[in-house]
């Protein structure tokens, strides 16, 4: 297997990244984008040679890289991906070039820091997916907080830097207690920060709990489950269009990947004892934020509590423990990091021409941006899971394991899909239905060739993934079978 390629998914947008910090003045702007726009494309191309060469019948870590870094403690440079991490990667440099195109002609201060941040940023969530040392994925994870967190902080909204602080600090603390969880298996695997070998470690019932809490802190905190949830909507509203996407598609998936990687196969008894907390905190996202939703009056707001709802539905599939429920909380993932990042992109469109997120400021948007509000209900549609669109296909399977599973949850389950087409239906025809609202929305031009092509291509994705999931579950499930063969047996 060809080794090299996940360092260069890796440090190839760090690098182009580091570019533009170097470059400093605004007045080289045109320059910048466009270095941002082939360094953005290019980070996603170097991934692509790793879907061709992925081998789907196999549960082991493939293009894995293991070099000596830090020799005292036994801390390696190690990388590899499975079929569990290995959508996450592409998803990541995808998102990244989309959320370049965005910002194309809306950030005009600092436009090499900003498009610097992204890039960079799109490496470092590559490493967290990709880390099989557990020093390397805690470097990884505790550094994309950087440059979201300036990101939030300069390009953001009038409370930005109340938003950007109260990001890191939430995230900061939870990942304090994973710290400790980290340095427990360090002593107790005898010097090694290996996380495949932490997997096969006989643990204690209550060293698995505390472990299991440990991470749990870290991770719930990142997806964000109820009730550690109230900083994602704050964050949302204040942030950049970008910095939502991208906090959105792809941020909130570290913690649920976490859970995977760490969490379950590390601690799976403990795992299997708290499902019921799992499930129940599920439930209460998917059901509770879903209420809560629906009372919104800021279109943001509204799609940061919709992506708490959604990502309820991630770890209720994962902690059903059966290969549906666990694949489907992973296509879930994918579709979401696609649908969330469409829809913040479209609130983006409307805000950079009438610099308004309520929904009360608009009306009958479909007059006049036709081809925009057709892109719009699109990916509200997804957001709602309308069949043959991506956020159906992830919403069906884990409501199908949650029903096997037990059929009350699965029929809780499933009120998701009516609280997510109430407040997304709701929005549709308050914002682009109805007559014409005010002047500031007659006064609308419809979408340019930058916005065409930007929504064009998620709209592509949304309906591909949503005709044809198949191509996103092969690559998954020898993964997901050996990960539930895993867990589903004792270590005590």
């Amino acid at each position: 297997m060809q080794t090299g390629l996940l360092s260069l998914a890796i440090w190839t947008p760090i690098a182009f990244g580091a570019i533009l910090l170097a470059l400093g003045r605004d007045d080289q702007a045109r320059t910048v984008r466009w270095i941002a726009l082939i360094g953005s494309v290019i980070s996603f191309l170097v991934t692509l040679p790793l879907y061709a060469r992925f081998d789907r019948s196999t549960a082991a870590m493939q293009f894995v890289e293991r070099q000596p870094w830090i020799d005292r403690f036994n801390v390696f440079y190690h990388l590899g991906i499975d079929g569990i991490s290995f959508w996450f990667v592409l998803l990541t440099a995808f998102i990244t070039v989309v959320v370049v195109i965005s910002a194309w002609e809306v950030i005009t201060e600092r436009v090499n820091q900003y498009m610097g941040a992204f890039l960079i940023l799109s490496g470092l969530m590559i490493g967290v997916f990709t880390a099989l040392d557990a020093v390397l994925f805690y470097v990884f994870f505790e550094a994309t907080l950087i440059p979201m967190y300036l990101i939030i902080g300069i390009w953001g909204g009038p409370n930005k830097i109340y938003a950007a602080f109260k990001f890191f600090l939430y995230t900061l603390l939870g990942s304090l207690l994973m710290l400790v969880a980290l340095v427990y298996l360090y002593t107790k695997s005898g010097g090694s920060f290996d996380i495949l070998t932490w997997h096969r470690l006989p643990l204690s019932s209550l060293a698995q709990t505390l472990l299991f809490f440990g991470f749990f802190a870290a991770f719930a905190v990142k997806v964000p489950m109820f009730p550690v949830h109230t900083w994602l909507p704050d964050v949302h509203v204040e942030a950049p269009t970008g910095g939502s996407a991208v906090l959105a598609a792809i941020m909130l998936k570290l913690g649920a990947y976490g859970f995977l990687r760490f969490s379950m196969p590390i601690a799976p008894d403990a795992s299997r004892e708290w499902a019921w907390l799992m499930i129940a905190l599920s439930l209460i996202a998917v059901i509770y934020v879903g209420l809560v939703a629906m009372v919104q009056q800021d279109m943001k707001k509204l799609v940061a509590y919709s992506s708490v709802a959604h990502m309820g539905f991630v770890t209720l599939g994962f902690f059903i423990f059966n290969d549906l429920g666990v694949s489907g909380g992973l296509v879930q993932m994918i579709a979401h990091g696609f649908v969330s990042g469409a829809m913040f992109l479209c609130i983006g469109v409307l805000y950079d021409r009438v610099h308004s997120r309520q929904i009360a400021d608009y009306g009958g948007v479909v007059n006049t941006m036709p081809t925009f509000a057709a892109f719009a209900v699109l990916f509200s549609m997804a957001n709602a899971g309308l069949p043959a669109t991506a956020g159906f296909v992830g919403e069906w399977m884990v409501i199908l394991a949650a029903v096997k599973y037990n059929f009350w949850i699965g029929l809780l389950a499933a009120t998701a899909l009516i609280l997510g087409a109430s407040y997304t239906l709701w929005m549709v025809k308050r914002v682009y239905f109805g007559p014409i609202a005010n002047d500031n929305v007659r006064a609308l031009t419809d979408i340019n060739a930058r916005e065409f092509v930007m929504l064009g291509i998620l709209a592509v994705a949304v309906l591909y993934m949503g005709i044809h999931p198949k191509p996103f579950t092969d690559v998954m499930n020898a993964s997901v079978a050996g990960f539930l063969k895993h867990v589903s047996a004792s270590k005590l």
